[in-house]
């Protein structure tokens, strides 16, 4: 059990380095791009459940 564990954080380490790292400047970029599309996503669903909600009480009056 032991030896599995042990041999699993080694992979685990092994896979690590091989891992290339965003710079501060991809990160913050890929930060901002989701940042607008999350306000882009939510202005749409907002707007969509609005008017939904105005034909819905419209057709239910």
């Amino acid at each position: 059990m032991l030896t599995k564990a042990t041999r699993f954080l080694k992979e685990v380490s092994a896979e690590m380095k091989k891992v290339t790292w965003p710079n501060k400047k991809e990160v913050i970029a890929s930060t901002i791009v989701v940042i607008i599309l999350v306000i882009i996503v939510g202005i749409f669903v907002g707007t969509m459940d609005f008017f939904l909600s105005i034909i819905l009480r419209i057709l239910f009056r």
